[in-house]
């Protein structure tokens, strides 16, 4: 059965599913996208068996189909042809064969029956959010969740409704990113959402006011996002109390301008221990003093006004750690709260604390 598109109709649902196909796959048919045309409409799935992604567009085709193709080869068929140019699929046992003006292509293919999808409960609790807040959340801290640690519940990001409040915490043990928006809708909810399915929330959320769907169920969660439908397992546990976490006996405020200070940080950190990532802060009146150095006795000095009018503090932080920090907050300044040298820090912007960040300090 031969099926006619343009290669632009493809292209883009293509490219929104295809980062979810892993280049290396325990099943074959995992490294294929699921083809769906019935209805004048095209849709494409991509799996992982975690996360799933669905996009549709609507296009001239009065053949109903259901197909798989190798992903990143389609893409990289697909890009590679002019986009205003059609293609054409002739599925055929198991071979697909594509042409498009004088170019011609034989892929293999693998059942559509065979492949799998992620089966989510009936869903418990359904709501929407604006897509530009839900984009926001996300981004402002994203950066603190874990990788590959036991502790698999850190391995992702709380989403959490409460108090008339949306929220989402991000967590490695070392650090934690906090960022909240008001929400008018009275639920009380809480999930994890896996690492992966945050970084691809991120990359398919646009920052459009237009309401993203949400559906929770007691395993999964199933967002939509305009034409693309995205569905993640959940990880099961029990996320930390991130508000034990939150400094509260912080006596030392510290005023910065926040760029000012985040350029001073990247070149001390260029002298700190590769492995530790140390700096020292030294803070006195209206002063702080950086200082690095490493195991080959090289040092490194930045020293910025601040606004500061308390005890003096020499403390130790990771200096990625706030580098992390100071990239994502967007304000002019920035406030630093201290407490003592064996106590975490507290970052916000200055006259907006809807995001915070907590580091603990390190002994150098």
């Amino acid at each position: 059965m031969k099926i006619k598109l343009r290669i632009d109709c493809l292209l883009k649902p293509l490219i929104q599913v295809g980062s979810v196909v892993e280049r290396r796959q325990t099943l074959p048919i995992l490294s294929n996208v699921l083809v769906k045309i019935a209805n004048n409409e095209l849709v494409i799935t991509a799996t992982d068996l975690e996360v799933e992604l669905r996009a549709k567009t609507a296009i001239e085709c009065d053949v109903d189909q259901e197909f798989t193709l190798p992903a990143r080869k389609l893409i990289d068929i697909c890009k590679a042809l002019p986009a205003d140019a059609e293609l054409q699929i002739n599925i055929n046992n198991e071979r697909a064969a594509l042409n498009s003006g004088r170019s011609r292509f034989i892929l293999s293919t693998l059942p559509a029956q065979d492949f799998p999808a992620i089966e989510a409960n009936v869903s418990s609790e359904q709501f929407s959010v604006p897509g530009n807040i839900l984009k926001r959340l996300i981004e402002k801290t994203q950066f603190a969740m874990a990788q590959q640690d036991v502790r698999y519940y850190l391995n992702g990001m709380l989403l959490e409704i409460k108090e008339e409040k949306i929220r989402t915490v991000a967590t490695d043990g070392h650090r934690l990113a906090l960022s909240e928006a008001d929400f008018d809708k009275a639920l009380d909810l809480d999930v994890i959402l896996p690492r992966k399915a945050v970084l691809e929330l991120s990359r398919i959320l646009v920052d459009s006011d237009e309401n993203v769907q949400i559906e929770i169920s007691s395993n999964h969660a199933k967002i939509t996002v305009g034409n693309i439908s995205f569905t993640t397992k959940l990880i099961d546990g029990k996320y930390p109390d991130y508000r034990g976490v939150l400094p509260c006996n912080t006596d030392k405020k510290i005023e910065a301008d926040r760029e000012e200070m985040r350029q001073a940080l990247q070149r001390a950190s260029i002298l700190s221990n590769e492995k530790y990532r140390g700096i020292q802060f030294k803070v006195s009146k209206d002063r702080l003093k950086l200082l690095a150095h490493n195991p080959e006795q090289e040092e490194a000095e930045e020293e910025i006004g601040v606004e500061y009018s308390g005890d003096d503090l020499t403390i130790g932080f990771n200096v990625g750690y706030l580098i992390d920090v100071l990239s994502v907050i967007s304000s002019e300044k920035v406030h630093i709260e201290l407490g003592d040298v064996s106590s975490s820090c507290l970052i916000y912007a200055a006259g907006n604390n809807e995001s915070r960040y907590v580091v603990m300090p390190m002994r150098l």
